[in-house]
């Protein structure tokens, strides 16, 4: 997922903005796959229906992919051209440089009690707000029925169930009974969705007072476990999975190559385009049901360069209407962030909605990467590129997580938040 745009809005006489026009900008990243579905009509809509209340606002809308946007807002702001908004996949570092304005000073009392909490929460930093949760997703285990069914098996409810299930689908001729993307464009996830699923509970990457434990044990045997049973065993396709992509991953579901994969929200679009018959059941764990599932949050955030937070929340508090959220969440297949659109979408009869179920059961009890860290995009960065190596035939999964280990150790050593 991923889209930026840019917009610029001039604001005037609504309020005591004053009559003087004021430019606001946002650079938002695209959640859609073409043209045909970018970000940039949903925000060109919304534009127009805000526009029309508010007739000294002018907003321009430029729209960047999901490959791009972090690094256009970093060089727009290193530049000093910081836009008024951006909506992107982080927010720490920008707030612990004191760029940021808090929510607080932006949206309305009402507009904050209704974002989902544990997604405010995971918001703060230096137990402040200024990441404001923008779009959401849950991870679940996809599976090809039509697989399934001539292969006699049904959906895992264990590890071992998993690898016994892929094996049989590697037995009837599947290219790729388990896809397990561990390449560089989103390891961090799948590997996290692992290690909340594994032994001992699951540790993730912190514990509960946000210290990193990335080399814990029962991670060293979550990997291990990968290691042996699963890409030891010829069960997770032709590709490496430190060659696996994730969206090269969905992709191969969609053409009815994977017997089964976690997959986010989008991948039932992409996935019914195909014609492809799809189960979804939760992610299994070690000896049951997983801890939780993976909580992903991308955010908007406000900058103070220009002085525009009275304007700028206004614009912010229509973006987050019930309407606008809905919209959003609906046209791209992903979780609402506040509570009054998920108890909506939890309440509809529509087949769009109800295909949303499983992940939106979910979200109250995922766990969120620690977005709140300003080392968390470093150990981000070298979790995608070197994870891959620890579940590789004769791979070190206890080497590779405390390398990792040592860079969040060494990344967090200058972190207040």
């Amino acid at each position: 997922m991923v889209s930026a745009l840019g917009m610029t809005a001039v604001l005037g006489g609504c309020g005591s903005t004053g009559s003087s026009d004021v430019t606001l900008r946002l650079v938002a990243a695209d959640y859609g796959d073409s043209a045909a579905n970018s970000s940039k009509k949903y925000w060109d809509t919304l534009v127009k229906a805000y526009e029309s209340k508010h007739p000294g606002v002018k907003i321009d809308v430029s729209v960047y992919s999901w490959n791009d946007v972090d690094r256009k807002v970093k060089d727009m702001v290193a530049a000093g051209h910081a836009p008024d908004m951006a909506q992107i996949g982080a927010y720490a570092d920008y707030a612990a440089a004191g760029k940021l304005y808090p929510a607080s000073e932006l949206l309305s009392i009402r507009t904050q009690a209704d974002f989902l909490s544990q997604l405010s929460e995971a918001g703060q930093w230096n137990h402040t707000q200024y990441g404001i949760p923008f779009a959401a997703s849950t991870r679940v285990l996809f599976y090809n029925k039509t697989l399934f069914a001539k292969a006699g098996i049904t959906p895992p409810t264990t590890w071992d169930e998993l690898a016994a299930d892929a094996g049989t689908l590697k037995d009837k001729g599947v290219k790729y009974p388990f896809a397990l993307p561990l390449g560089p464009e989103e390891a961090q996830a799948e590997t996290m969705q692992w290690l909340l699923s594994g032994a001992s509970g699951g540790t993730g990457y912190t514990d509960d007072i946000g210290t990193y434990t990335i080399d814990s044990a029962p991670n060293v045997e979550t990997l291990t476990w990968l290691r042996d049973d699963l890409v030891g065993k010829g069960l997770t396709g032709p590709v490496a999975p430190a060659k696996l992509n994730r969206a090269d991953a969905f992709a191969a579901f969609a053409d009815g190559q994977v017997g089964m994969l976690n997959g986010h929200p989008t991948l039932i679009q992409q996935a019914e385009k195909k014609g492809v018959k799809f189960g979804m059941v939760p992610m299994p764990g070690r000896t049951g049901k997983a801890r939780a599932s993976m909580g992903v949050a991308d955010w908007m955030m406000a900058f103070k360069q220009n002085g525009h937070a009275e304007q700028t929340g206004d614009f912010l508090n229509f973006v987050y209407s019930e309407k606008n959220v809905l919209d959003f969440s609906r046209t791209y297949g992903l979780l609402p962030v506040t509570g009054s659109a998920s108890n909506t979408m939890g309440e509809s009869g529509a087949a769009a909605d109800k295909a949303l179920r499983p992940f939106l059961d979910q979200l109250p009890t995922s766990e969120l990467y620690p977005v709140g860290k300003t080392s968390w995009a470093a150990v981000s960065a070298a979790v995608k590129q070197n994870i891959g190596q620890a579940v590789a035939p004769g791979g070190s999964p206890s080497g590779v997580l405390s390398r990792l280990q040592a860079t969040a150790t060494a990344a967090d050593s200058g972190d207040a938040g």
